[in-house]
Formats: structure tokens, C-alpha cells, sequence
């Protein structure tokens, strides 16, 4: 978790001189884009090209051969045709940079890399058709698939224990649920943590493991228009969250996120593991926890998210964005019940593409 002392801020104008010095380009389009806990850049060099200068948080900074090993996994499914970002090497061939900045808490060291720039829409501004919800299932899937194949001398650094976004991590929820303390909706948080101990934890052994990319959501994945209706996925972006876990944790994530803009939320759920199932089909186990762990990422959604505006109350809109929205889809889902919503995503994915 990161907290407001370790986000940078940096200015356009250290952004200009950290680009000039670096990769040896001028600088003529920069803007800010939206980031969690990192500060990233679109930037428009007069030499051409687009670029993304992402500057990751101090307290991540830290961590180099996990940031290199995410690196090295965009440039692995590049490679391997699925649309990633690839990181530019500097003047001294090197993907990344340790910078020493102070932005107000005294001096820091920041880790700075440069991406390519992949341009689309996000999936959160358009209107996600059943076939795109199948494509973004396809994909994720595609993805865990392809990374299994990944080796590297540090891969071990993704068995990130008590990573508080991995599904595994669950449990954690308990030391921030206080930051609910008076809200109604408290009282389901609490009734699914517990589910997940009993329904859950015994199937672990279950679930087919896989490395994660973990945030599959519809700010992290760019669409371009396919002909006049139809969109095709162009960009998977944000690869911070990646973690060993299993199969069927990316695909709750998927379903989790792509629910939250969507005007029939409940329906989201059967073309995602349609798409989901066209790559890699759920065992009994998976399917049998697939409702509950939905659940369960909407908790860690709406939990951490009110801890994190506690730390950066300045960045409350951004922060809380999936969270608002994420309490009423939870609710919902656990009114109508395991049962019901099986039924529905189930039989859907069983029928999606038939005449």
C-alpha cells in the first residue's frame, strides 16, 4: 500500500529534463495521465513518436527485480503478438532509471522507464457489447496462457506473499475493515470474508496456477474501432499487480471490473467466461468458487480504496472511481445469491454465439 509521501509529483519541466538527459529527445507534447500511485506522462518528443514516462511510487522504487521482471513480461507477450507496452532503453541502454527527486517529503529516489505509447479508448468509455465482454475474457485468458510458458532467473520474485491485491490475500481485508466502521454495507464485507475461509481456502489446492496479470480492468485495457460497430482490443496496460496465483483468480478480476460501468451488470459475467472458457475451461472446483471470489475482489475494491483516500484524500475522485459503483454491484450480487448468479453467467456462457 502506498501512502501520499511516496507518490511523486513531479513538473513538466523535470519530466522535459529527465527525457532530454535520458533518452536524448526534446520534448514537445506532455500531459498528465491518470495513476493510482505512480505519476505517468504522455509525452510527444519533436524527434516523433509517442511515449508514456511512467514514474513509479518511492516505496515501489524499491523493488527493481520485480519491476524488471514486469518488464521483461510485457516484452515476452509482444513478442508473442499480444498488444503490450515495451519499455525503451536510455542513452546507456538501460530500461529503467533510479532518480533522486524531492517532491515535498525531502529527497527520494524514484524509478523512471519509458514505454511505447499505445493509443485506443479505454473499455470504461465505450458501450461493452456481449462481443467485446467475450473478447476481454479471450484475452485474459490468452494472457495467463502465454505467460505460463515466461522463464526468468527472478521469476520467483512474483510468489509476492501477502500481496494485498492477490486473491490470496483476502484474509488481509480484516486489518482495514475498520475503515467501514458505520457503513451498512460492513456487514456483508464481513459475511464474504468469512464465506471465502470456508468455501474458498479448502479448494485452493484446487485451482490450476498460473502467473496473474491482476488488474484486468476496463481503465487498463484500450479498444480501437473494428469496422463500424465493432471494437477490438489494442492495448493491455498496467502490469504492477502481476503475481503468481491461479486461472480462475484472473478471470473474478476480469468479470469484477468489467461489471462496474456496465448497465446490466449482473449479465457481464456469462460472454467473459465465455471468451474465458473458448482458452481455458474452469474445472469444477474453479466454477464452484467463481461467484464468491467476484465477490471477494469488489471487497478488496471498495476496503482498500477507502483506506488509500484516508492516505491521499487530495486524490479521492480518482481512487474511489470503481468503489461507488462497486458497493451497489456488490450488494446485488449478494442478494440474489450464489444460485441465482451462477445460473445466470453459467447458461449464458453455455449459449453465447448460438443462433
Amino acid at each position: 500500500m502506498s501512502t501520499k509521501a511516496s507518490k511523486p509529483n513531479l513538473s513538466h519541466s523535470q519530466v522535459t529534463e529527465i527525457i532530454k538527459r535520458l533518452y536524448g529527445w526534446t520534448v514537445s507534447v506532455i500531459r498528465p495521465l491518470p495513476s493510482y500511485d505512480d505519476q505517468n506522462f504522455y509525452v510527444a518528443p519533436s524527434e516523433g513518436g509517442e511515449y508514456v514516462l511512467k514514474v513509479m511510487n518511492s516505496a515501489d522504487s524499491h523493488n527493481i527485480t520485480l519491476i524488471e521482471l514486469q518488464t521483461h513480461a510485457m516484452n515476452f507477450l509482444h513478442q508473442r503478438g499480444l498488444p503490450a507496452q515495451t519499455a525503451l532503453p536510455t542513452l546507456t541502454g538501460k530500461l529503467m532509471s533510479l532518480e533522486e527527486f524531492d517532491c515535498g517529503f525531502g529527497l527520494q529516489t524514484y524509478l523512471v522507464h519509458l514505454l511505447t505509447y499505445l493509443p485506443g479508448t479505454t473499455v470504461a468509455k465505450i458501450t461493452c457489447s456481449p462481443q467485446i465482454l467475450y473478447d476481454v475474457g479471450k484475452m485474459a485468458a490468452t494472457l495467463d496462457t502465454v505467460l505460463l510458458q515466461m522463464e526468468h532467473p527472478n521469476i520467483n520474485v512474483l510468489q509476492r506473499e501477502d500481496f494485498i491485491w492477490n486473491l490470496a490475500s483476502v484474509p488481509l481485508l480484516n486489518q482495514y475493515i475498520h475503515v467501514m466502521d458505520g457503513d451498512p454495507v460492513q456487514k456483508v464485507v464481513k459475511a464474504v470474508l468469512e464465506q471465502y475461509q470456508i468455501q474458498v481456502v479448502p479448494k485452493l489446492p484446487l485451482f490450476r496456477k498460473c502467473i496473474n496479470h491482476g488488474d484486468f480492468n476496463d481503465h487498463n485495457l484500450l479498444v480501437n474501432p473494428d469496422g463500424p460497430t465493432k471494437y477490438k482490443i489494442s492495448g493491455i496496460l498496467d502490469f504492477g499487480d502481476m503475481s503468481c496465483g491461479y486461472f480462475v483468480f484472473e478471470l473474478a478480476i476480469t468479470i469484477m471490473y468489467m461489471m462496474i460501468e456496465n448497465p446490466n451488470p449482473v449479465d457481464v459475467g456469462g460472454p467473459v467466461v465465455a471468451g474465458w472458457e473458448s482458452v481455458f475451461p474452469l474445472n469444477e472446483a474453479e466454477r464452484d468458487s467463481l461467484y464468491l471470489l467476484v465477490l471477494c475482489r469488489f471487497c478488496q475494491s471498495l476496503v482498500l480504496a477507502r483506506h488509500a483516500v484516508i492516505q491521499q484524500p487530495e486524490n479521492e475522485e480518482y481512487l474511489m472511481i470503481t468503489a461507488r459503483t462497486g458497493v451497489r454491484h456488490l450488494c446485488r450480487l449478494w442478494e440474489l445469491g450464489k444460485e441465482e448468479v451462477e445460473r445466470i453467467w453459467f447458461q449464458s456462457a453455455a449459449q453465447f454465439g448460438q443462433p
